[in-house]
């Protein structure tokens, strides 16, 4: 846990799963992605699932919700879920800020009502839920290629929820803002938190991990590479700029850093931060 202006921040992990390595850095070569970090027998990394909470005093801020526990033992060995239970009070949480509404951000959002597998909840009742726009309409009509990203039981939930649509860059709260990107998903939003010149920036699937920082290790989930590219040299650049902390929602080790760049132009990590 660490202050930072008017917030603490404290990083919480909802538990680990796996996804094909090839499928995680897209053009990337097995040879050159495999010795960042290593594949299983099938070809899958493990994944973490980490979020943040924000607080002010007032406040309990969640980014993101994990995998959730809604899943059918086959999905389970599939992904290699391993759920985990951060020791926090859920009733405390005010808001929950989604980046985009993929099964392994907002899992968590719903949950099986006194476990009953045929009867959803909101796993966090009272909180006000942000979201963008764009992401919200995405979810309900998925192209193709992401309707098994968009889960129903994580999306139809919301509908009875405090939903807040987001439109863009908007500061939610003081020094709390959120900034839509579209190359991974239409309707994505990072996470930054400012202090003066200072910031925390959450880049969810914009950064997955921290062996993504080189500006071509984007995934092949990502639905426009093009986009992803621009954006995310937009974003390292402005971290570069103002010695941002990154945190890493997906890194299965690191959870946060500060960036530099390598004799060669490369973005790489400098310096591991506690969070």
């Amino acid at each position: 846990m660490i202050t930072f202006g008017r917030y603490t921040i404290e990083c919480v992990n909802f538990g680990f799963f796996r996804l094909d390595g090839g499928a995680m850095f897209g053009s990337v070569p097995k040879n050159l992605w495999s010795k960042r970090i290593p594949a299983d027998e099938e070809n899958c990394i493990k994944l973490a699932t980490r979020c943040m909470l924000i607080r002010d005093g007032k406040r309990c801020i969640l980014t993101d919700t994990g995998m959730g526990d809604k899943w059918a033992e086959k999905q389970r060995q599939i992904f290699a879920i391993q759920n985990l239970n951060p020791a926090f009070d859920r009733e405390s949480v005010t808001d929950v800020i989604l980046t985009h509404l993929h099964f392994d951000h907002a899992g968590g959002i719903s949950q099986f009502s006194n476990g009953n597998p045929d009867k959803l909840e909101l796993s966090y009742p009272r909180a006000k839920v942000f979201l963008q726009e764009a992401n919200w309409k995405n979810a309900q009509s998925p192209n193709v290629r992401e309707k098994a990203s968009y889960l129903p039981e994580n999306v139809e939930p919301l509908k009875s929820a405090d939903l807040v649509l987001v439109r863009g860059s908007s500061e939610i709260y003081p020094d709390l803002w959120v900034h839509q990107v579209d190359g991974h998903t239409e309707g994505q939003q990072w996470i930054e938190i400012k202090d003066g010149n200072r910031s925390i920036v959450y880049p969810t699937d914009l950064i997955p991990t921290s062996h993504h920082l080189p500006l071509p290790f984007v995934m092949g989930y990502d639905i426009c590479a093009k986009t992803i590219l621009t954006e995310k040299a937009a974003f390292l650049n402005e971290a570069l700029a103002h010695e941002s902390i990154i945190v890493f929602e997906h890194d299965p080790e690191i959870a946060a850093g500060k960036i530099k760049k390598d004799e060669k132009g490369h973005y790489t990590l400098a310096t591991q931060i506690s969070v």
